[in-house]
Formats: C-alpha cells, sequence, structure tokens
C-alpha cells in the first residue's frame, strides 16, 4: 500500500513515533494525515486499528473522521484501550487474540468494593467507613497492579524503612493483611482484578503482534500512560510494519533543550520532577525505548490551531524551577502570548457568568466552536444554568454523580423518609420530588395535599411513623387534615422500623419503598437506569448480605456509593458549545477554549491522599507520587492553551474565603510580565443583571380605604398597632401570618401554650385543686414528643413553677378567693370597635369584684411601658368583662395581676399588678389608649406606618416585608 512515506524506518523494527505539538488540534491533525498519507481507499482504511486511551477519544476522532470527509468514508477500528471490555469489544481488530482462553474474566467494581468492604467490616469498622476505606483499598492496589509490583515487595519496603509513623506502620500492617488474602479469594471465584486484567491482555497482545503481526496499519493515538503493560504493547506498535505511536504535545529540543529534558530525572539519586507536563511522555518514551530526538513531527495539521511561536512560549512557561530566571533572557517574540486572555471575577457566580457570556459571543462567530474546560463541577452547572437564559443546551461530557441526579436524590430522600420514620422535613423532601406524584393534573392535585401537610407540619416535629402522624394530624386543621387522608395510602408501605440490615436487604428494601411511591417513573433516564443498576448489582452480591448496615450508617453509604457513579446526559447538546472536564478535553480542541476555576487547589486540584502507603514507600515500591497527577493535569492544561483564541478564569474568592490564584495561572503571568486581561468582559458579568437605578425602598405607610379597615380587633394586638400600625396592617388586612419552620425547635411560645393547656385542664378537671397540678405538668413534660434535651433543661425549672402556683392558689383560696373562669374567650363593643381576646383566668375576689390573671412564661411587661400606653392587654379583658363579654362572669375589676413563671429574686415564680393598686385608673387609662388608636387607625384614615416606636415592636414576623433594611435609619 502506499502510505506517503507515513511508516518509513531506516531499519527494520526500528520503533517509530510521531508528535503532535499543542498548537495543533490532535484529532483533526491525526485524521488529516492519515487521509493525506494513506489516501480515502476504503479497503485501506477498514483495515486498519488505531489504539486511543478512552471511549471519549473515541467519539473524538470519530467527529475528526467526520469532519474530514466531507461525506462518505469508511473508517479504521477505533478501539479504546481504556475500555474495561477491551477483548469483548474489539471484534476482529486484534486478531490474532483470544483472552477468554488465558486470561480470567474482571470482578467487577462493585463486587470488589464489597467484598473488601466486608474483610473491613469484620476488623470493626462502621459499614459506611468500610465502604469509604474499601474504595481508597482498591485504588492502592489497581496502583500496585498497574506498576506490576508483587505483594512481597511491600514487606521488603517496610523492612527497608526505620523512619515510619506508628500510625503507617498500623495501617500498612492491615493493607499487607488484605493484599495477602487477594489472590485466594480471587481464585475461589476465578476472577481478578480489572487492572491486573489489563495488564496481561496488553502484554498477551504485544506477545502475539510479535510473533505475528496484524493485517493492515495500526496507529496508538493520544496514549500517554507510562504503565508498563502499556509501554510493551505501545513499544511493539511502534515496531510493527505499519505501526506507529503519535503522542500529543511533546516539546521537541527548539522549545525544550536537552539540558530542561534531562533535568526531568530520574537522576542518579533517583529524584525526577512528576508535576513538569512533560515528565509522563518522558517515562513513555523512555519506557518504550524512543529517544525523543528520534520523534518525528506529524504531516497533518488540525482544523483549529494557533501559531508555533505560543506553542514553544507555553513550553518556556512550563520550564521547572532550575530553568525559570532564563524567561528574561526571552526576547520579547518568545515570551508573547498573542490569543490568550484572562479575566478574573470577584466570585464564583461573576466568572460563571463571565464564562457563559463569552460562550454565547462565540456563537456570533458563523462554524467556530467554544468549550469550558474545568475540573471544578460546581462551575460547570452553573454555566450550564447560566447559558439557558439564551436557550443553549450545553453538552457536559462529564457528567454528574447519581446522587446529584433526580434519580440519586429520590432514592436518598426516600431512604432518609424511612431511616428516620417521616420526620417532617425528610417526609416533605420526598412528597415534593419531581418524580413522586405522577404527572398532569394528578401531580397538582398531588402538589397541593402536600402544600397543605406542609402548613400542617409547621412546629415542634410530631411522633415517629404513621401512627404519629395519624395523631399529629388527628389535631390539625381540616384542610390538612383531608390532605393527609389522601397522601397517607401512597407512604403507608414505606412505614417500617429500619433495624441493622444487611447491604442485599437495604437495597431491596430502597427498590421496593422508591417503586411504591413513584412506579416507573422513578428508572426513567440515563440516572434511573444507573440507580437500578446500583440497587441491582448491590442485591445481587453475595458478599452485600454479609455486611450489616445500622440506620445511622444508610445515607453516608448510599451517598458513598451513588457518588461514584457518574451518569452522563444523552448527547444531543448544542453543537458548537461544549463544557468538558480535563479528561474529555484531551485530544480535542474549539476555536475558543475557556479554562475556567484557576485557582490553586482547583486547577491542579489536589492529589486524594493514599490511607494505606506512606510517600517514602510509594517512593520505594517505584509507584507514582501522588503529585503525579499535577504534572497530568499540566500537560492538559499545555494542550488546551494551543486552541486558537483562549480564556482563562478565576474567581478571587470561593464561597468561603479569598482564593490563591493557580501555579499554572502565575507562571504565565511572571513569563509575560502581564497577559492580556480582558476587562470588557469582567464588566459585562457585572452589568449585565444589574439594575440601571437603585432606588431604595421608602419607609412604608400605607393608607387603606376606611371600608377596608377591620371593625374588630384582639386585645393582645393593641400594642402591634400603636408601636408598629404596618405590621397590624399585614395581619389584619392582608391577612398575612409568620409561619413556624417544619420540626422547629420547642420555643418560647410554644412553652407559653403548652403551659397554658396544663393550666386550663387543671381548672376544667380539677377546679384548681393545689394538690393536682403537679401531676399534670409532669405529665406534659413526659410527652415523648418533647426533646429529652428539652425535658432534662426545662423540668426542674418548671416544677419549680408550677409548685410555685399551686402554693399561691391554695393561698388565695384560703383568703376567700375563688377561680370561676379559666381560658375563655370573649368580646364586648368598645369605643365603636368590637375588642376580643382570651383571658387566661378570672377569679371572684371576697368583695365580689373580679381579679384578672394573665399567666406569663417569661417576665412580665415592665412598669414603664404601661406608662407609656403599652402592655394594656388586662385592662382591656377588664373592659370585656365589664361588658358581659365573659357571660355570666361580670362586674369591676378590683385587680390585675401577672403570674410570671420566670426567675426573680432567685426564685421562680412571682406576682406583678400594672394597675399600681388603682383598678379603676389603669381601666380608664386602657380605655382611653384604646380608643385613641382605633378611631385614628381603624375608623379613621391614619396611615399604617411602619415601626413607628421600635422599643415596643419587637417582633420581625413583617420585617422583610417592610423592607426595614432599606430605610430604617435613614428615613
Amino acid at each position: 500500500m502506499a502510505d506517503g512515506g507515513l511508516f518509513d524506518r531506516r531499519t527494520p523494527g526500528e520503533p517509530l513515533a510521531y508528535s503532535i505539538p499543542a498548537h495543533r488540534s490532535f484529532a483533526d491533525a491525526l485524521v488529516n494525515g492519515l487521509l493525506k498519507a494513506l489516501g480515502r481507499d476504503a479497503q485501506v482504511l477498514a483495515s486498519g486499528r488505531i489504539l486511543l486511551p478512552n471511549n471519549r477519544a473515541v467519539r473524538t476522532v470519530t467527529e475528526a473522521f467526520v469532519r474530514a470527509s466531507g461525506g462518505g468514508l469508511v473508517l479504521p477500528r477505533l478501539l479504546a484501550i481504556g475500555d474495561p471490555e477491551l477483548g469483548e469489544r474489539s471484534g476482529g481488530a486484534l486478531d490474532p487474540l483470544d483472552f477468554a482462553d488465558e486470561i480470567a474474566p474482571a470482578i467487577e467494581p462493585l463486587e470488589r468494593q464489597l467484598l473488601l468492604a466486608r474483610l473491613l467490616r469484620a476488623e470493626g469498622e462502621g459499614a459506611a467507613e468500610a465502604m469509604r476505606l474499601a474504595a481508597e483499598v482498591a485504588r492502592t492496589m489497581d496502583a500496585l497492579a498497574i506498576e506490576e509490583v508483587p505483594a512481597a515487595a511491600l514487606t521488603d519496603a517496610v523492612a527497608g524503612n526505620d523512619e515510619l509513623a506508628a500510625h503507617w506502620l498500623k495501617a500498612i500492617a492491615r493493607f499487607r493483611l488484605l493484599l495477602e488474602r487477594w489472590p485466594s479469594l480471587m481464585a475461589e471465584r476465578s476472577l481478578m482484578s480489572l487492572a491486573e486484567r489489563r495488564g496481561l491482555q496488553f502484554r498477551s497482545l504485544a506477545r502475539r503482534w510479535r510473533e505475528r503481526g496484524p493485517a493492515g496499519f495500526t496507529i496508538a493515538a493520544g496514549v500517554t500512560t507510562a504503565a508498563p503493560a502499556v509501554a510493551e504493547l505501545l513499544a511493539q506498535v511502534s515496531r510493527l510494519p505499519e505501526g506507529a505511536v503519535i503522542l500529543p504535545a511533546l516539546a521537541d529540543q527548539r522549545s525544550m533543550p536537552d539540558e530542561q529534558w534531562d533535568q526531568l530525572g530520574p537522576d542518579e539519586e533517583g529524584r525526577s520532577a512528576p508535576t513538569h507536563p512533560q515528565f509522563h511522555l518522558k517515562q513513555l518514551l523512555a519506557r518504550i525505548g524512543i529517544n525523543r530526538a528520534e520523534v518525528r513531527p506529524w504531516i497533518g495539521a488540525g482544523r483549529a490551531s494557533s501559531t508555533s511561536a505560543r506553542g514553544r512560549a507555553v513550553i518556556q512557561a512550563m520550564a521547572s524551577p532550575r530553568f525559570t530566571d532564563r524567561w528574561v533572557a526571552l526576547p520579547p517574540a518568545e515570551r508573547r502570548l498573542t490569543g490568550i486572555r484572562i479575566a478574573e471575577f470577584p466570585d464564583p457566580a461573576s466568572e460563571a457568568q463571565g464564562i457563559a457570556i463569552a460562550l454565547r459571543e462565540a456563537l456570533e462567530r458563523p462554524g467556530k466552536t467554544a468549550a469550558l474546560v474545568t475540573p471544578d463541577r460546581q462551575l460547570a452547572s452553573r454555566v450550564s444554568a447560566h447559558l439557558k437564559r439564551w436557550g443553549i443546551e450545553a453538552d457536559d461530557s462529564a457528567g454528574q454523580p447519581l446522587s446529584a441526579t433526580p434519580a440519586g436524590t429520590l432514592l436518598l430522600a426516600t431512604a432518609a423518609a424511612v431511616v428516620e420514620r417521616f420526620s417532617p422535613v425528610r417526609l416533605l423532601a420526598m412528597l415534593k420530588h419531581p418524580r413522586v406524584g405522577g404527572e398532569g393534573e394528578h401531580r397538582r392535585r398531588w402538589l397541593d395535599d402536600v402544600r397543605a401537610i406542609d402548613l400542617g407540619l409547621r412546629g415542634p416535629r410530631p411522633n415517629a411513623g404513621i401512627k404519629g402522624l395519624d395523631e399529629h394530624f388527628a389535631e390539625a386543621h381540616e384542610v390538612p387534615r383531608a390532605a393527609w387522608h389522601r397522601i397517607r395510602p401512597a407512604v403507608e408501605a414505606l412505614d417500617r422500623p429500619v433495624g441493622t440490615l444487611d447491604l442485599v436487604a437495604l437495597a431491596a428494601l430502597l427498590r421496593e419503598s422508591v417503586h411504591s411511591l413513584a412506579g416507573d417513573q422513578a428508572w426513567s433516564g440515563p440516572d434511573g437506569r444507573a440507580a437500578a443498576e446500583l440497587l441491582g448489582g448491590l442485591e445481587r452480591s453475595s458478599d452485600g448480605a454479609k455486611i450489616g448496615v445500622a440506620p445511622g450508617d444508610v445515607l453516608p453509604l448510599l451517598g458513598q456509593l451513588m457518588d461514584g457513579v457518574i451518569v452522563r446526559r444523552p448527547y444531543g447538546g448544542h453543537p458548537r458549545i461544549f463544557i468538558w472536564g480535563l479528561l474529555e478535553a484531551r485530544l480535542q480542541q474549539a476555536d475558543l477554549m475557556v479554562l475556567g476555576g484557576m485557582n490553586e487547589g482547583v486547577w491542579p486540584s489536589l492529589p486524594p491522599p493514599d490511607p494505606w502507603l506512606a510517600p517514602q514507600i510509594r517512593q520505594t515500591l517505584g509507584l507514582p507520587g501522588l503529585e503525579f497527577r499535577t504534572g497530568l493535569a499540566a500537560h492538559d492544561f499545555m494542550s488546551a492553551l494551543g486552541a486558537p483564541r483562549v480564556l482563562l478564569t478565576r474567581s478571587r474568592r470561593d464561597s468561603r474565603s479569598p482564593t490563591i490564584a493557580s501555579r499554572l495561572w502565575l507562571r504565565l503571568q511572571a513569563m509575560t510580565g502581564g497577559m492580556t486581561r480582558d476587562q470588557r468582559l469582567e464588566r459585562l458579568a457585572q452589568a449585565l443583571d444589574a439594575s440601571d437605578k437603585v432606588e431604595p425602598a421608602g419607609r412604608p405607610a400605607p393608607r387603606p380605604p376606611i371600608e377596608v379597615r377591620p371593625r374588630r380587633i384582639a386585645v393582645t394586638d393593641l400594642d402591634r398597632l400603636k408601636a408598629d400600625p404596618f405590621a397590624f396592617y399585614a395581619k389584619a388586612i392582608l391577612d398575612l401570618r409568620a409561619l413556624d419552620p417544619v420540626d422547629a425547635e420547642h420555643h418560647a411560645a410554644w412553652k407559653g401554650t403548652a403551659v397554658h393547656t396544663v393550666l386550663e385542664s387543671w381548672f376544667k378537671g380539677d377546679g384548681c385543686d393545689p394538690e393536682r397540678l403537679a401531676g399534670r405538668a409532669q405529665a406534659m413534660i413526659a410527652d415523648e414528643r418533647i426533646h429529652p434535651m428539652l425535658r432534662a433543661l426545662w423540668s426542674p425549672r418548671l416544677m419549680e413553677s408550677i409548685e410555685w402556683i399551686a402554693a399561691e392558689t391554695a393561698s388565695d383560696l384560703a383568703a376567700g378567693r375563688t377561680p370561676v373562669l379559666a381560658e375563655e374567650k370573649g368580646e364586648a363593643e368598645v369605643a365603636g370597635i368590637l375588642l376580643y381576646g382570651k383571658v387566661d383566668r378570672i377569679d371572684r375576689l371576697g368583695d365580689g369584684r373580679l381579679a384578672i390573671v394573665d399567666y406569663k412564661t417569661g417576665q412580665a411587661p415592665k412598669p414603664k411601658a404601661v406608662a407609656e400606653g403599652f402592655a394594656l392587654q388586662l385592662g382591656l379583658l377588664s373592659l370585656i368583662a365589664r361588658g358581659g363579654g365573659f357571660g355570666a362572669v361580670k362586674g369591676e375589676a378590683g385587680a390585675h395581676e401577672y403570674w410570671s413563671l420566670a426567675k426573680k429574686n432567685g426564685k421562680f415564680g412571682y406576682r406583678q399588678s400594672p394597675d399600681d393598686g388603682d383598678p379603676s385608673a389603669f381601666v380608664d387609662s386602657a380605655y382611653r389608649h384604646f380608643a385613641a388608636t382605633v378611631s385614628a387607625y381603624l375608623l379613621g384614615s391614619e396611615p399604617f406606618t411602619a415601626k413607628l416606636d421600635p422599643a415596643y415592636a419587637p417582633y420581625e414576623d413583617y420585617d422583610q416585608l417592610m423592607r426595614l433594611e432599606e430605610w430604617y435609619g435613614r428615613d
């Protein structure tokens, strides 16, 4: 075949390697070069094969062939050597090869994690922690398998190192026991690890191709992994008669002199520079057996490319610290990064806004493409959301964890509701989930009922389970009670006490629970299928049946498992806008590359720690250091800078604190003396959603017409009307009420209501018998709905004050004072307005007059408040009693008393009277203040001005409605 000199070698068996520089689009350059050398002969192309690093690269190269073809084209076989099912999916492309005859199948990742977790669980670890550690063990075992380090080497490495800390010795000892048991466990199952299997596959393929090469051409393109087995395969590919290895972004001698290349190591003492973007390529070339000088430049060019001068400048910027002093001697042309801009934003939200604007702006250029590349998944999600404002659905190829998808959140919400026995927050999260309640009109009715239940669950938590909710809603208003009866059948099957279950039983419980709640809709879409596969894998696992899971471990364990499952949306996003992770961005470029999240710890990301092997042990074993990934990230960065136009972005703060610019960003800035800043984009991001004019709200003072002003008022609302008329307006005219939180703490108002209920039942059931009050209080405090902490802290103080009430009542009874009414509603017309209220207690004094009593769980009002015309509630109740508003209990008041359960003078419980010994004058004063106030606001046209007297308007229920912060202190 005519190959245009593509496979020319100086001597037979000489390795052949090419490099596509960073300033070329790898996939397009690869395809264009192949077509240029091999032509478009279908038989020639179909007989060849291209080995690529992963499935995403296969798709990228396929798209490059489509772009280059201009019509129909037969493709060579594109094979991802990172595919777990390489042999099964290759068909005849890797002949002669039959893995099944000599290599055992690989253990499924989930099965391996469960097996390791079972072993760790036997050592006493909790289920969630065992699963987390199992994932770490598996990762370290894979590192050993990839580098082909035998288990015995670990023993020798530890024996030769006497400086290890005690915790490392303990961790390594545990790991070594697992490592020693692992071969026999795999032999029992006739399985092996995926990393070990891949190594055997690659070596087997390399051996057979040495014996008899495949028909047609074979190219390994974009593979940079320097694992021994991969390197052996690439070495053989490079020596095939029609074979070659094509590397991405290898620095040539002009841009990176031999002195700098040699400094990457390893040196005589074994030191190297794994954080350098060329280190892994040097390691790979060494294992293949190719000198850098033998690597040839590739013959094709990509459609999206920058200048070679920029490519050399980027490599200069990535120089090792030892050589960065040479930047000052570089001529300006060698340091210039034309086409690269930077943008700094104050926060991540602004950064996402700016990136979205840049991507949207790229669409104004016909046929041009744009891509965001970032390891920050939150930033990618924000940018995707911003793009939707223009109707752009960007394909985020990096996907998202199952736990963040609708199916995953439904699993978590259902698990939480079941484990916590329908605690209000968990129950509502489950009921409101978008996949629960059906669709269309049925969904609308479902949500109406859920909203009613939401209102009914405001306040302290009910008792656990369906029974507790039944008891709670039996005492609720009619609307939430009816809604609960309609929804109850849908969740009844989920009410089951969850003790310690094994993982298989837990998975079955979750599957049944979710299906009974959401039906087939729970398993729809890619995320639903992933959730079903995860639960199915757990149910099929024999090891899962041996792992007990306590209720407290269910949610963290489920979250860990789902975080490890990445769900990618089906292809079909915008054809010219992309969002890529670092892995997905390899081998491809867009006309505009936006590299987002350029902060230290994000790009490059912090390497995951290895809890099993100390750094010096990893070095002794020949494993890559944890900082090795930093070098890979730097290579990805260097490759992305080869696009025609590049925008680097970062935020000066994250959600917690100021950030530090990425070391890659700082290198470019230091070498160039300052890159071109896109100030226009920074300003656009700030201005896009900014208002042209900011007008703070003024102090509200609505003046509704007299016909809508109420003609009735509660005794407790007079202070609100005088001190904060707007709050009265919002409550009485707009009919707005503050809602308690769901699952609220037992706050002061709740305590007051509970004590009033006890005292009411004491009056109506026991006739205020002092001997029987304590028993009722103890029964109330023993209610299982009360949190044990509250019971422990509140009970001693409550019982002391209850004993004080009993003693005071006994003394009053002995003096001829008799309780005649308690917790009774009454009303009377006063000053042309219907005044209504509920009195805590009325006693008949010995002289026939009435004593108006108000119980306070807090402090009684200050005398100053009464003197200024506030805290007149007892006087207003006297006006109702005098007008016959409490039925047969009618008459003049002879006493007004607050019975406070608060502490005073070292004791709980005291009496205080607001009438200063003159009940009649107190009632007259209450009438005057009441009449004047209602005449102005309810019978007149006075505006309801906000916060007239803030000292007596302590409640904040309507502060947001009145936009207090915008005008208070300014008006």
